[in-house]
This record gives structure tokens, C-alpha cells and sequence, in this order.
């Protein structure tokens, strides 16, 4: 589960009441929300939020690093408030659903030095594509 609202209340981060919602909205686990479904789940609880102000308030969490932007392929970014766990994801090629996973083992690890062409690598973006359940039985 995710602590995004401890973790921005620990950085004495002001919580409005429309910031407040839209960090409860990305708060979970495997959470993969569009800046438009955050928007729309934060109308749900906060009729008056604006547009503007959920993709500025995904913004400046992004640049607290609070929260990852997300693209797996050529749909709409996405927002992953597992920011602080390393972690790659698994993505279905069909429906877009999102999840985090966790595998054992060191990804900078695999990669030999003869591979690496003199880059010193200081992050490794994995992202496994697939079929989810509902998608491979249909």
C-alpha cells in the first residue's frame, strides 16, 4: 500500500483540501491513474476542482518525487505513487492495465560490463509486456 499522504505530510507539504484529494485518489497499491481519471475521481469527492488544478498538483508532485510519470507505450502518461520502492512493471498489451512488480535480483547487476559501452548506469527501467488474465481469456 502506498503512504503517499504520510509522506507528504512528513515533508510538511501544505494540504489543501484539493491536493489532499488528489493525493487520496493515488493513494494504493498498483495504483496507474491517467491525470484525466485523477481528475475524475477527484470530482467524485471535490465537485470544484479544476482541470488545471489536479495536472498542476500531479506536477508538483512529480517534481518532489513523490510520485513517477509513467510510460509504457504511446497511451496518456500515468502516475505511480510507489515512488519510493524500486520497482519495474508488467504491462498488458491488450487493455493497458498496470502493475508493479518486484522481481528478486539486481537489474544493474545483469547487465555485463562489456554491454555497458563506458556508460556509468545509475537506473534501470524494466517493463514486462503480456497478456493480463481477463485479456488472455477473452
Amino acid at each position: 500500500m502506498s503512504d503517499l499522504l504520510e509522506r507528504l505530510r512528513g515533508r510538511g507539504w501544505r494540504m489543501t483540501a484539493q491536493r489532499r484529494v488528489v493525493a487520496e485518489v493515488l493513494n494504493g497499491e498498483h495504483v496507474h491513474l491517467t491525470a484525466d481519471e485523477v481528475h475524475a475521481r477527484a470530482v467524485a469527492r471535490l465537485p470544484e476542482i479544476s482541470r488545471a488544478t489536479v495536472y498542476n498538483t500531479l506536477g508538483e508532485l512529480v517534481s518532489l518525487g513523490e510520485v513517477l510519470e509513467v510510460t509504457t507505450d504511446k497511451r496518456a502518461k500515468r502516475y505511480d505513487p510507489n515512488a519510493h520502492r524500486p520497482h519495474h512493471h508488467l504491462v498488458c498489451a491488450r487493455c493497458g492495465a498496470i502493475r508493479d512488480v518486484h522481481p528478486n535480483g539486481n537489474p544493474l547487476a545483469d547487465l555485463p560490463d562489456t554491454e555497458r559501452f563506458g556508460f556509468t548506469v545509475s537506473d534501470v527501467e524494466v517493463t514486462y509486456r503480456g497478456l493480463c488474465p481477463d485479456c488472455a481469456g477473452a
